[in-house]
């Protein structure tokens, strides 16, 4: 069992869809439109063309999302999403292609438990967490 984040942007999934293929480099696996679905007439003319389930990673990382239910943005709250790069190069790098067009929580440097972390939330309002674990000591 996996536990996979589904992420609603309201109508701008498309768009963040890019932008992660871009910065994160995702790959989308399935793709459905709202037109594609059986009952097409039940849905707004405005919202044929939006995106009514996409399946992709980012990564080994699973993800879904969705335009939503033609409803109005309602944001991303109470959780984020952590990537783990390795190493605190490659970890700089994501945090400041997520940081384009977002804002920055925390900024990314050494902490106590990890060679690198920051927390940023991206031009979508989702909240992310780049963290770089030190190397376990034994």
């Amino acid at each position: 069992m996996q536990v996979q984040p589904y992420l609603n942007f309201y109508g701008r999934c498309e768009e963040a869809l890019e932008f992660y293929s871009q910065k994160l480099g995702a790959k989308t696996t399935f793709q459905m439109r709202f037109k594609e679905a059986p009952e097409v007439d039940k849905t707004p003319a405005e919202w044929q063309d939006k995106i009514m389930h996409v399946s992709f990673t980012i990564g080994d990382s699973a993800l879904m999302a969705s335009d939503g239910m033609c409803a109005p943005a309602a944001g991303h709250h109470g959780y984020s999403l952590s990537l783990d790069p390795k190493s605190s190069e490659e970890g700089k790098r994501l945090f400041d292609a997520l940081a384009d067009g977002g804002t920055v929580t925390m900024p990314y440097g050494p902490t106590f438990w990890a060679d690198g972390f920051g927390m940023v939330t991206d031009r979508f309002g989702v909240h992310w967490m780049i963290n770089v674990m030190k190397p376990q000591q034994s």
